[in-house]
């Protein structure tokens, strides 16, 4: 997996939650699941990039991830 397409989907993954934080502050709940719809995509991306590794462990662990 490259360096760059991991500190992205890690990247995507922080403002998912900066989001669903939010909105939980502010009592937003759209915010809140756009937050939790960022995490689970950026989820699902790790999981393909692990594919390409050949990381079947790992890829199961980020797309459970992304499903919960």
């Amino acid at each position: 997996m490259g360096l760059k397409d991991n500190l992205s989907n890690l990247a995507e993954q922080a403002k998912g939650k900066a989001q669903e934080a939010m909105g939980k502050a502010t009592g937003d709940q759209g915010q809140q699941a756009e937050g939790e719809a960022t995490q689970s995509s950026a989820n699902f991306k790790q999981a393909g990039e692990n594919l390409k590794d050949g990381d079947l462990k790992g890829a199961a662990n980020d797309a459970k991830d992304a499903l919960d």
